[in-house]
């Protein structure tokens, strides 16, 4: 009978960290709708690429733009629906640039050159969403 309990916990155990650690709990995660999400992720970035160097929420500004890279990425690099649009082909690119400006130079600022392209970039990214494509 002990054996029994005992697996039965174990199994209860698994059932509850498996159910909880597959669930969405943070407030700010994409919400699925890739249109929204776009636009969520290129807010997000404009303000951290903007902000200045010596404002006292950069380190938690460029932690959430760097969070919402990584979702973006790992929501829709394989969802065929959205690989074919001009958006999020665009919006690749422009994350690409970014994090690789992030993960090679943490503690520099986004150079004026990078900043301009990465703007150009947002602005095809809206128009093309308002395009529906």
């Amino acid at each position: 009978m002990k054996r029994y309990w005992s697996r039965l916990f174990a199994l209860v155990l698994v059932a509850v960290i498996g159910l909880v650690g597959c669930s969405s709990s943070d407030p700010g995660s994409l919400s699925g709708d890739y249109r929204q999400d776009t636009l969520t992720v290129v807010n997000v970035l404009k303000n951290a690429i903007e902000l200045p160097n010596d404002a006292p929420d950069k380190a938690a500004v460029l932690t959430q733009a760097r969070q919402k890279i990584n979702d973006f990425s790992s929501r829709y690099q394989r969802n065929t629906s959205v690989s074919s649009l001009s958006s999020f082909t665009t919006m690749r690119t422009a994350l690409n640039s970014l994090a690789g400006h992030y993960s090679s130079y943490p503690n520099r600022p986004v150079p004026q050159k990078l900043k301009d392209r990465l703007t150009e970039e947002f602005k095809q990214v809206e128009s093309a969403l308002r395009r529906g494509a």
